[in-house]
């Protein structure tokens, strides 16, 4: 399977917008984290961005989770784009 980058933006005033779609997101992400298809994923320090990595059949199975997510469905994440990634060192 490839491996494929997810990097994102935040909307303006996040924490608060995020709260009500908080723990579904946090809920989906648990299923792909257990399914193996996400990495991880995470907003940088100062939440303007978010970066992923996932591993898949292809790109398009990694757009659809993120649209699916409740952050891309309520416009926490304004934009995003996924390149696949080719991984140098590490597991």
């Amino acid at each position: 399977m490839a491996k494929y980058i997810m990097w994102g933006s935040y909307c303006e005033d996040v924490l608060e917008k995020r709260a009500p779609h908080r723990q579904a997101h946090l809920d989906g992400l648990a299923k792909q984290k257990e399914s193996g298809v996400l990495i991880t994923i995470g907003p940088t320090k100062d939440v303007t961005k978010v970066f992923g990595i996932y591993e898949a059949d292809d790109e398009a199975i990694v757009r659809e989770l993120i649209e699916n997510d409740p952050y891309w469905q309520n416009n926490i994440w304004t934009e995003y784009i996924v390149k696949e990634w080719i991984q140098a060192l590490g597991d």
